[in-house]
């Protein structure tokens, strides 16, 4: 497999794209690539708007994305890809999409065969073998919960270590420890902002300025950086 998983598309005060685009121009390679787009997470603007979006950015690193949108067989779509695209937005809708236009097998498929994936915030949960740790709020009913499953262990992407005053809610980390209850064989990592896991060659690393956050159950959570192994995630 060969996998880009980004937590965040845009840090703040920054444009859309603007900081993961040159890890994804090097992903991708030299040669342009027309990469097929899933814009299914959008909910307050439309599909095309999502890919120009998109395509405003990846032509200044020379490649380029089709939303899956413009094919009348999205299924056959995600079987000729050369590259595979999953944007951000509300992961609810994104899985639900996919599992009505049946292409949830055909891209984990595609992607467990090599074909480049690159995934931000939604498009990274996604990955995982379900969408259980997303953030955000379950606006329909997602049809079924298993995504991917190209890696075994679940992100929780745009990961907050912060806890604002006054605020008598869970933390991040206390939803995780309540999700690791329910499934304590499963690794979770606390993707920060910024950050993004890359998985090319049988090697898992994370790329950034920022640690992860590894959770599992009975375990303290650790703070791995850049320079950490994380080959032992891969392990099922």
């Amino acid at each position: 497999m060969k996998l880009l998983l980004i937590s965040n598309s845009t840090n703040a005060g920054e444009a859309y794209l603007d900081y993961p685009k040159y890890e994804i121009q090097k992903f991708l390679g030299d040669k342009p690539v027309d990469a097929l787009f899933i814009p299914y997470a959008a909910v307050t603007f439309s599909f095309d708007e999502y890919e120009n979006k998109v395509n405003q950015r990846f032509a200044e690193i020379g490649h380029h994305v089709t939303g899956i949108h413009h094919f009348k067989n999205p299924r056959e779509a995600v079987m000729q890809a050369q590259a595979i695209v999953v944007g951000g937005g509300n992961t609810w809708k994104l899985v639900r999409l996919m599992h009505q236009n049946q292409i949830m097998h055909a891209m984990r498929k595609r992607g467990t065969a090599g074909v480049p994936y690159i995934g931000w915030s939604a498009g990274a949960n996604v990955a995982c073998p379900t969408l259980r740790t997303t953030n955000d709020m379950p606006i329909v009913a997602p049809i079924g919960f298993a995504t991917f499953n190209f890696v075994p262990f679940q992100i929780n992407p745009h990961y907050l270590d912060s806890h604002p005053e006054n605020f008598g809610g869970e933390t991040r980390e206390q939803r995780i420890e309540e999700f690791l209850i329910e499934n304590p064989r499963t690794y979770v990592i606390g993707l920060r902002e910024g950050t993004m896991l890359k998985y090319e060659n049988e090697k898992l690393e994370l790329i950034g300025n920022r640690n992860a956050r590894i959770f599992h159950f009975g375990q303290a959570p650790q703070e791995l950086s850049s320079k950490d192994n994380f080959d032992f995630l891969m392990k099922k």
